[in-house]
C-alpha cells in the first residue's frame, strides 16, 4: 500500500469499521519499509513484531466494540530524538547508540497511541536535530525520495522521507530552526509549527522555547486531524497550552481562502535562490488570481538573527554533550556540531544567551507589526536548493551553509508557522512556501494552508515505486 494514495482519515475510517484491520495497515507499511528503506535510509530501526502486535491488539478491541481513537490503525515512525517504549533513543549519536530502550513514551507518543496509532520504529535525524540536513555518524545520510541523490532537509529528514515515500501515512517531527519545515518544503508535503505549549513535554526541553513537537502528515487536513489528538495541556509541563475550544479540523474543512495576506519575499534580510524566487512568486501570482489581496512587505526583519539563534542552540547542545566534551568519545561526535560547540563555549559574555533571547523578543514584536491588517504572512520556506544527501543546500548553485535562513526566526518568536508546497524547480524538486500567523493563531495557519493547498493544485507526488 502507498500511504499517500489515502488520507488518514480515510483509512483510520476504514479500521474502526472493521472493513480494513490495523494488522493489515502495520503489515502494508512493513512492507513498503522493507521495499524502499535500503534507499532511502528514512527509518533506523523498525520493531515488525511489537508493531505486528499493537496493531492486533487494536483489532481485538475493534471487535469487541471499543472506540479506539480518531488515527485508528494508523502506523507511524518516531523522531530518533523521541521516545519511544521499547526503542533506542539514540539522538543521532554515536554517544548514546547503545543506551537502553526508552521505558516510557514521551508525551506526543503516548497520546498518539493512545488516539489509535502503532509505532513501526524510529526515523533518522542529524545528531541532536542541530542542522537542515539528515545526516549522522551512527546511521549516515537519509536521501529524498523525489531525487535519491539529494537531500530531504532536516532535521526530521527520516520523518519527511517516510512520509514522501509512503511508507507511513503519520510521523513525528520536532522543530527548533525549522525541522519540521525544511523537510516539509524539501519532501513536498504540509507540515505545520505549533506554537510553543501546544504539545507538552515529559522532559526539561532540549532547545529552551525554540524547540516544539508535533505530528507530520503530507497535507494539511491530516495534520489538523493528528494535532487535535494531541495537543492540550499537561500538569508537568508549566508551560502548555489550555486545551483549543474547537477542534481544529473544523476550521480546515470549513476553510476559505484568506482575505488578506502580506508576502515578503526575502524576509528583509535574505538572498534567495533565483528558481526559488521563481517558483515562490508565481505561487504568491496564483493565491493572488484567486482572489487573495496580496501586501508585499520588503522588510518583516532588518537582521539575519542567525547568529543569535546559533547562539541558544549551540548552549543548548553543549548541555546535552557536556559529560563527553574533552573526553575520548567527543571525536565520535558530528564534526559540524563539534564546530557550533567549540564556538560556544568561546563567548566571554555571561549574558550572551539572556541577549540573544532577548532578540527572540524583538523579533516577535516585528513580526506582529508585519501581520497587522493580514491574516498571515508568506515568505519562501527555505532560500537555497536541496543539496546532495549528507551536504548543505545551494543557492545559485553555490553551496550555502545558511540555505534554510527563513525558518529560524520563527523558532525565535514562537509564531505558529508551516509549509505548502509551491511548485517544482526545473530538475523536479519540490519548493515550499512558508505560511506564518499570528500568536497562537495555529488554527488560522492550518486553515490558510488548507486552502492555499486547494488554490495552488498541486498534487504530484515523489517518483518512487
Amino acid at each position: 500500500m502507498d500511504f499517500r494514495q489515502h488520507t488518514v482519515a480515510e483509512l483510520a475510517a476504514a479500521v474502526r469499521s472493521g472493513a480494513r484491520p490495523a494488522l493489515e495497515m502495520t503489515e502494508a507499511s512493513l512492507e513498503r519499509i522493507d521495499s524502499l528503506n535500503g534507499t532511502l535510509n528514512a527509518f533506523v530501526a523498525v520493531d515488525e513484531d511489537r508493531a505486528r502486535s499493537a496493531a492486533s491488539a487494536l483489532d481485538e478491541r475493534i471487535a469487541a466494540g471499543e472506540d479506539v481513537g480518531p488515527l485508528a490503525g494508523m502506523p507511524i515512525g518516531v523522531k530518533d530524538l523521541e521516545n519511544a517504549e521499547g526503542f533506542v533513543t539514540t539522538n543521532g549519536s554515536a554517544v548514546h547508540a547503545e543506551d537502553p530502550p526508552a521505558t516510557r513514551d514521551s508525551i506526543l507518543v503516548e497520546r498518539l497511541k493512545a488516539a489509535g496509532c502503532v509505532v513501526v520504529g524510529k526515523t533518522n535525524t542529524p545528531e541532536f536535530g542541530f542542522k537542515g540536513d539528515t545526516t549522522n555518524p551512527v546511521f549516515g545520510p537519509t536521501r529524498n525520495p523525489w531525487n535519491t541523490d539529494r537531500s530531504p532537509g532536516g532535521s526530521s529528514g527520516g520523518s519527511g522521507a517516510a512520509l514522501a515515500a509512503g511508507m507511513v501515512p503519520l510521523a513525528t517531527g520536532s522543530d527548533g530552526g525549522g525541522s519540521i519545515r525544511i523537510p516539509g518544503s524539501l519532501c513536498g508535503l504540509s507540515t505545520f509549527k505549533p506554537s510553543l505549549g501546544r504539545i507538552p513535554n515529559r522532559t526539561a526541553p532540549g532547545w529552551l522555547d525554540l524547540s516544539v513537537s508535533g505530528p507530520m502528515t503530507v497535507r494539511t487536513r491530516d495534520a489538523a486531524l493528528a494535532l487535535d489528538a494531541v495537543v492540550g495541556p499537561d500538569p508537568g509541563d508549566p508551560a502548555s497550552l489550555p486545551a483549543q475550544t474547537r477542534p481544529w479540523i473544523d476550521g480546515v474543512d470549513a476553510a476559505s481562502l484568506p482575505d488578506r495576506v502580506a508576502w515578503s519575499p526575502t524576509l528583509g534580510y535574505g538572498t534567495v535562490d533565483a528558481e526559488i524566487a521563481r517558483v515562490c512568486d508565481a505561487a504568491v501570482a496564483t493565491l493572488a488570481e484567486a482572489g487573495i489581496e496580496v501586501v508585499e512587505i520588503d522588510t518583516v526583519i532588518d537582521e539575519d538573527p542567525g547568529l543569535d539563534w546559533a547562539r541558544i542552540a549551540g548552549l543548548c547542545n553543549l548541555r546535552s554533550l557536556d559529560d563527553v566534551v574533552g573526553t575520548e568519545r567527543w571525536e565520535l561526535v558530528d564534526s559540524e556540531l563539534r564546530a557550533l560547540i567549540d564556538l560556544v563555549q568561546e563567548l566571554t559574555d555571561p549574558v550572551t544567551l539572556i541577549k540573544a533571547m532577548d532578540r527572540g523578543f524583538e523579533l516577535h514584536q516585528l513580526v506582529a507589526a508585519a501581520l497587522e491588517g493580514v491574516d498571515v504572512l508568506l515568505s519562501p520556506t527555505v532560500a537555497g536548493q536541496t543539496g546532495l544527501a549528507g551536504a548543505f543546500g545551494t543557492l545559485n548553485g553555490e553551496p550555502d551553509g545558511n540555505w534554510v535562513q527563513f525558518t529560524y526566526p520563527f523558532n525565535m518568536t514562537g509564531n505558529p508557522a508551516g509549509t505548502v508546497m509551491a511548485g517544482l524547480t526545473d530538475d523536479r524538486m519540490p519548493v515550499g512556501l512558508q505560511v506564518i500567523g499570528p500568536h497562537l493563531a495555529d488554527a488560522e495557519v492550518l486553515a490558510a494552508m488548507a486552502g492555499f493547498e486547494s488554490a495552488l493544485g498541486i498534487e504530484e507526488l515523489a517518483p518512487v515505486d
